[in-house]
């Protein structure tokens, strides 16, 4: 039986990965921050088939013994202060957790085991001020924020741990993924959110910034099965996971809110509170590479998507 190591597991990426791993006969080690109170309403279903530990990217010894007490053969690393608007909050924590977290994780490994495969959970936010369009794996990064900044860095020390100490380091450059296990302060799961409990009455308004904002969006479930397949393969390299088709956050809002029998233009107010400092306009991949070497490719459209996550809102809503 393998074993998988994952940090961030409590994460919608990381309750995803877990499942699929689960299915493929893997032993699934969870790694979470200390804390008072951990959330793991994305994994209770799972608790009773997964190991949940403590350990901390901002604490090099904790994953150290992690790695020589658990033994994994695979890790993937999900964890860390991902939401864009708070890495402008916090640019430093955001660097720590982000950046240099990437740099003790894979150090842990080539001290206690160089033959552990690992995954970086990259992203597309490093294109930022995008220089070609659509984005490839050569495509040059432009970041427009501390979270993309940070990103980067995670991004080229995991080239940097492959090329200059011979582990098996991959890096999936992901474009936005989404699901109905999405936290509520990301801008697709506040649309809807917001449509459900517009239509149930619980609500009357959304207030949302840049709605000409194009974004590659994607299922999380599938883009799970992507980092997975990036770990099978012979050798090393960095993917770019994405749909290739782009759509804008209106056009986001016009199906959310039309699948309750709504029309957006009557509730969505656009408030510049929203806006980024540096706002990123455009992000679209070209995944060729991922679906020539991975044989990877989405399965759910962007209108399922969004439905789906509408029709989970509207469920967990009426449950109370």
């Amino acid at each position: 039986m393998p074993t998988a190591l994952i940090t961030g597991i409590t994460g919608q990426d990381g309750s995803y990965l877990a499942e699929l791993l689960l299915k493929k006969g893997y032993r699934v080690i969870g790694v979470v921050r200390r804390s008072s109170t951990v959330t793991s309403e994305r994994i209770k279903h799972i608790l009773d088939d997964i190991t949940v530990v403590q350990g901390d990217l901002q604490d090099q010894g904790s994953l150290l013994s992690l790695l020589e007490e658990y033994k994994p053969t695979e890790v993937y690393n999900l964890a860390a202060q991902s939401f864009v608007p708070t890495s402008w909050n916090q640019p430093a924590l955001t660097g720590d957790v982000t950046a240099i977290g990437v740099t003790r994780l894979l150090e842990a490994i080539r001290f206690v085991d160089p033959s552990i495969r690992f995954y970086q959970a990259s992203s597309s936010e490093m294109f930022g001020k995008v220089l070609e369009v659509p984005q490839k794996e050569s495509t040059p990064f432009y970041p427009r924020s501390p979270y993309g900044v940070a990103k980067m860095y995670g991004h080229w020390i995991t080239v940097n741990y492959r090329e200059s100490f011979n582990i098996f380091a991959t890096s999936g450059i992901l474009f936005n993924h989404e699901s109905p296990r999405r936290g509520l302060e990301f801008v697709t799961r506040k649309i809807t959110d917001a449509a459900a409990r517009i239509k149930l009455g619980l609500a009357k308004e959304l207030r949302l910034g840049n709605l000409e904002s194009q974004r590659d969006w994607g299922f999380a479930g599938d883009y799970v099965n992507a980092m997975w397949l990036m770990l099978q393969q012979d050798h090393a390299d960095n993917y770019v996971i994405g749909t290739g088709k782009t759509h804008a956050v209106r056009e986001f809002c016009e199906i959310a809110f039309s699948h309750v029998d709504l029309d957006y233009k009557d509730y969505v107010v656009q408030d510049e509170k929203f806006y980024r400092p540096a706002e990123v306009d455009l992000l679209i991949s070209d995944p060729s590479k991922a679906r020539l070497v991975l044989k990877w490719e989405p399965t759910v459209s962007f209108k399922e998507l969004v439905t789906m996550m509408v029709d989970s809102d509207m469920a967990q809503l009426k449950k109370g």
